[in-house]
């Protein structure tokens, strides 16, 4: 088979779907030395990887929002293969379809918060994704979703027939179940400002992720157990995040709480394992890569009740609803004091991380391809 797939989203984003598509896409290209792969991406590579010899690398000179513009706004008939040559599948994980002249096509749909949560959206990107998603999903011959949750919501709001969509889990790196040197973690806490004990959130500033209610449940959790941790949020900003700063400057935790902004990904697992616990309540998620990220790194997780996090948690994490602060607060505060909780998801948690490896993954992947073109 002849395999294009679009790394834009690798190469443009550092969290989120471009973690997914590099982690997927590398453990593809190095189980499958039979199949020939064309990536494409707008804009160069940053990370230079060598690639295996099936592997061809191509750059457009054209930005992502410009190549965005052409094949989705104004549905230029301008097929991918115009990039990649011949293809027999061709694949983006990002959403959205190139048009293309021949080639089966497969469409990764990280979630549909947009549809569930659209006040979480900003008003271009909604509109934006509003429009170019449901039409791509009706094109793709094969839907591939990051979760059971994620596959049904595809299922359940695009009508889309069952067999139609399958479901590819997304896994965590190893090196986050590397531990990381004392010192080193030292230097990654001064290097953020981060002086005291902390309790740490991961995401990028946005209404989803739901910080201001974990802001909450901090303050509470100092006013009932005294407790000298900081709460620190590492994330860039992103859109609709007045009301975070809004609920710190409301409680008077300016102090107390610490936005980091970007984060290198190379200081992630230093992070994780630096914390005390990891909390992670969002609205909804596609997957959430975060919590097997602290889980691999032996951090206690606490994370929300609803969409994909307890297919993703499983037993080694305490749930709790996204609108509750006095429960986030309980769980926070059980992780904190209960050592043999700790323990016990701690050891649940190495295994539940065992589960999504991206090795296994990239086998469900090439399953899929060779399904579809001997279909």
């Amino acid at each position: 088979m002849r395999i294009g797939i679009d790394y834009t989203s690798a190469v443009r984003q550092g969290a989120g779907i471009g973690r997914y598509t590099r982690g997927l896409v590398g453990a593809l290209t190095a189980l499958d030395a039979e199949n020939r792969y064309v990536l494409f991406s707008a804009g160069r590579d940053p990370h230079a990887t060598r690639w295996p010899a099936n592997v061809r690398y191509r750059t457009l000179p054209i930005t992502d929002r410009h190549l965005s513009i052409l094949w989705q706004r104004l549905r230029l008939p301008l097929p991918v293969e115009l990039v990649t040559g011949p293809l027999d599948i061709y694949h983006s994980p990002d959403f959205v379809l190139a048009p293309v002249w021949r080639a089966r096509t497969v469409l990764t749909v990280h979630d549909l918060s947009f549809m569930r949560f659209p006040e979480c959206s900003s008003p271009p990107l909604l509109e934006y994704l509003m429009h170019s998603v449901p039409r791509s999903v009706a094109r793709a011959d094969l839907v591939l979703a990051d979760s059971e949750n994620t596959r049904q919501d595809v299922i359940d709001l695009l009508n889309v027939a069952p067999d139609r969509v399958r479901t590819v889990y997304a896994g965590v790196e190893q090196r986050f179940s590397k531990p990381v040197p004392p010192d080193d973690i030292a230097r990654v806490r001064q290097r953020y400002g981060i002086e005291r004990p902390y309790i740490l959130g991961v995401g990028t500033l946005q209404p989803r992720k739901n910080f201001p209610t974990l802001i909450r449940a901090f303050d509470l959790l100092r006013q009932e157990h005294g407790i000298a941790h900081q709460l620190v949020i590492a994330g860039s900003r992103g859109w609709l995040d007045e009301p975070i700063r809004a609920t710190i400057d409301e409680l008077g935790l300016r102090g107390a709480v610490l936005i980091t902004g970007f984060v290198d990904d190379a200081d992630l697992p230093a992070l994780y394992q630096g914390a005390d616990v990891f909390a992670f309540p969002s609205l909804y998620e596609g997957f959430g890569i975060p919590i097997l990220e602290a889980m691999a790194g032996g951090t206690p997780v606490v994370t929300a009740d609803t969409s994909s996090m307890p297919e993703v948690a499983g037993d080694a994490a305490l749930l709790v609803s996204p609108y509750d602060v006095n429960g986030l607060t309980s769980a926070l505060w059980r992780l904190l004091d209960d050592v043999a909780l700790r323990d016990a998801l701690l050891a649940r948690g190495r295994q539940q991380v065992a589960l999504f490896r991206w090795e296994r993954s990239a086998g469900v992947l090439l399953e899929v391809y060779a399904s579809l073109v001997g279909s």
